[in-house]
């Protein structure tokens, strides 16, 4: 996919701010609205934007334990299964397959540290295929960004 400097433009204020009305970016880069509807309808459908998303502050509704737990498996045949099943825990917001010690990399938000204990030790390690985990809880988080173009 070939971008223009009006292309990344329009990516960089959407990046920042998903919310930035059509008309203002138009506004910016001196062409109409309906110019910057049509390139972002060329950008979403050469999937270079993915989609657009609200982000909720998890810490405002209590989640204020940020973990990474790596999963090992008895048998790599066992991680679609598993898998599912962590697709059924709410609190498990991201999953990777990843190389090295771990066959399956996850980052859960949980209320507190005791949630998080009775998450891994009655739901995560009882998943079929779980021989153990290793977790890792964050302190702090201070980058959190978008690849940028």
């Amino acid at each position: 996919m070939k971008i223009d400097g009006i292309d990344k433009i329009i990516i960089k204020r959407l990046v920042k701010d998903a919310r930035t009305p059509v008309l203002s970016i138009a506004r910016e880069v001196g062409i109409s609205g309906a110019a910057i509807h049509q390139r972002l309808r060329k950008l979403e459908k050469s999937k270079l934007i993915d989609g657009y998303r609200m982000i909720i502050n998890p810490k405002s509704l209590g989640y204020t334990t940020t973990a990474f737990v790596g999963i090992f498996l008895d048998s790599a045949s066992l991680y679609s299964s598993a898998v599912k099943r962590l697709k059924e825990i709410p609190e498990v917001v991201e999953s990777h397959y990843t190389t090295g010690n771990y066959a399956i990399f996850i980052k859960i938000l949980c209320k507190n540290n005791e949630d998080l204990m009775i998450l891994l030790n009655k739901t995560i390690q009882n998943i079929k295929g779980v021989s153990r985990t290793e977790t890792f809880i964050s302190l702090d988080q201070q980058i959190e960004r978008q690849i940028s173009i």
